[in-house]
């Protein structure tokens, strides 16, 4: 005799994932890793389009997510790891193959150097996707604290597509692309506060002003895509520290709310 006659009747809960939005958190993770395929054979210019379209897709899963209410916690995790490989990893080596490897024929020492600074880029990516997973629900939602890995991993690109399209190559600018890729992988895990774009505490709306920014921002791509991108995202990652300053100067606290900073 059945105990509990009612169990069989009981709909039983269907286990599995929501399509769309996984489906744009994949499509991200194929172009961060077609960048790094793309590195290895020397299509650099190919790699930095494919970290943009990977940062296109993630900034379009979460939306879709959102929308059409199939916000899951496996589609949070999913789309931690899929940025650590599009704008963790794949920056990392790209930069490492176009520039940074080069600097091994200088001497051991540097040669070192380019592949730990790879590395540093890499593990700040890792550490920021962390922290930000760890302090989702208690970070003010109009700020980032440190530099988005996203924008860190578009400025990478940008710098490299720029000297790609201006005739420099990696070996030539080996010197600079050090310290460029230290201090965009230490940006990302700095306590610097930047702007997320999200709109007051209260709603997501944004100042009608930030529309003809953005046309004008999409007019300058269409005209010079790699250079005006390079400023884009410079601007925002000196964002950042130069407010810092400010506020330090003028002694103005930041109007945010944090439960917690500390990991």
């Amino acid at each position: 005799m059945n105990p509990h006659p009612n169990a069989s009747q009981q709909p039983r809960r269907r286990r599995g994932i929501y399509l769309l939005p996984n489906l744009f958190t994949t499509a991200g993770m194929f172009s961060g890793f077609f960048a790094i395929i793309a590195a290895t054979q020397g299509r650099f210019e190919h790699a930095c389009v494919a970290i943009f379209m990977a940062a296109v897709f993630d900034g379009m899963d979460g939306r879709i997510a959102r929308l059409t209410n199939t916000q899951s916690e496996f589609g949070m995790q999913y789309d931690s790891l899929a940025d650590l490989v599009s704008f963790g990893l794949a920056p990392a080596l790209v930069m490492y193959h176009w520039s940074l490897e080069f600097l091994r024929h200088d001497s051991a020492t540097l040669g070192k150097l380019g592949w730990m600074a790879a590395f540093l880029y890499a593990a700040c990516g890792a550490l920021r996707l962390a922290r930000f997973n760890s302090q989702a629900t208690q970070v003010d939602k109009r700020w980032f604290v440190g530099l988005a890995s996203p924008a860190a991993a578009a400025l990478m690109a940008a710098f490299i597509w720029t000297c790609v399209d201006n005739g420099l190559s990696g070996e030539q600018m080996r010197f600079a692309a050090l310290p460029v890729t230290a201090i965009i992988g230490m940006l990302m895990f700095s306590r610097f506060f930047y702007t997320s774009f999200k709109g007051s505490r209260k709603d997501d709306r944004v100042p009608f002003w930030s529309l003809l920014i953005l046309v004008m921002a999409m007019i300058g791509v269409a005209l010079n895509p790699p250079v005006v991108l390079l400023v884009v995202f410079g601007l925002y990652a000196l964002l950042g520290p130069v407010a810092w300053l400010w506020r330090k100067i003028t002694r103005k606290p930041l109007d945010v709310s944090i439960a917690a900073t500390n990991d």
